[in-house]
């Protein structure tokens, strides 16, 4: 599959989340995985949510919680890579206070539409959605403090293009943590060729060697993979739904597949 033919998979099945939601609530990781599913349940405390609009966090499509371990400061500034509903930004907004800035970028004008909706039910005034790409962030070189992302960059089919736009936007000494689904040796060949689950979370993951090998490559320094759910079986059974070979499949899942903390930092001189 080409990349775009694969972007535009990802974008389809990501607007068709954003338009379920704004109807009657939505389901998480695309269609390739049903509600409650173990990679997006149970991702964000009670107190943190009890004031964001239902709509933000029933269009959560992560696989984490990197607003809660990016250690966000007052006054800084934060991006967003694939901000759908909004939930992370609207996070990310309370944590930078006032003084700071909380960009979401996105590509799905329906997720646009949901999040900027969301942002007016909040009443968050530091916040700002974006339409584009994160292979081509339209934001300036030097200009944001963190970058935070949940279960968005493994559905891009340009990685690199993604770390070098997150290197050229952050300050000197910036900060990059993201949540993604990273993988453990090696990819069953089946489950990386169906481009269905590429809007499921699961079929773009990087190995995770080769994630802070190109982390690197983009010029990040203290490169650092924390796992924070590694997936078994039975849990593979829920996000490899639409395969015809599902035992086969979930059975060869198992234990390859976890939910990460991806941290790295731009250097602070050249």
């Amino acid at each position: 599959m080409s990349n775009e033919s694969i972007k535009e998979k990802v974008r389809e099945e990501y607007a068709q989340v954003a338009r379920r939601v704004a109807n009657q609530g939505g389901s998480c990781c695309g269609s390739a995985a049903p509600a409650g599913n173990p990679i997006t349940s149970n991702l964000y405390r009670e107190a943190e949510t009890a004031s964001i609009p239902a709509q933000a966090l029933a269009a959560s499509l992560g696989c984490g919680n990197p607003t809660a371990l990016a250690e966000l400061k007052p006054g800084e500034t934060v991006l967003d890579l694939g901000s759908g509903g909004g939930i992370d930004v609207l996070l990310s907004a309370r944590r930078v206070g006032p003084a700071g800035k909380a960009y979401g970028l996105d590509m799905t004008d329906e997720m646009l539409a949901l999040a900027r909706d969301n942002q007016r039910k909040a009443g968050a005034q530091n916040v700002e959605f974006l339409k584009g790409e994160i292979e081509h962030i339209p934001l300036p070189d030097n200009s944001v403090d963190v970058i935070i992302s949940n279960c968005v960059i493994n559905l891009s089919a340009d990685k690199d293009r993604v770390l070098r736009e997150a290197f050229r936007v952050l300050k000197p000494g910036g900060r990059f943590a993201v949540s993604d689904i990273v993988v453990r040796g090696e990819m069953p060949v089946e489950i990386r060729r169906r481009v269905e689950l590429w809007a499921g979370c699961i079929a773009g993951a990087l190995e995770e060697s080769e994630y802070q090998s190109k982390l690197a490559a983009a010029g990040f320094e203290q490169i650092e993979v924390e796992p924070t759910r590694v997936y078994t079986a039975a849990d593979a059974q829920g996000f490899l739904a639409e395969n015809p070979d599902l035992e086969k499949s979930a059975q060869m899942a198992a234990g390859k597949f976890m939910s990460a903390f991806v941290r790295a930092r731009k250097p602070a001189r050249p």
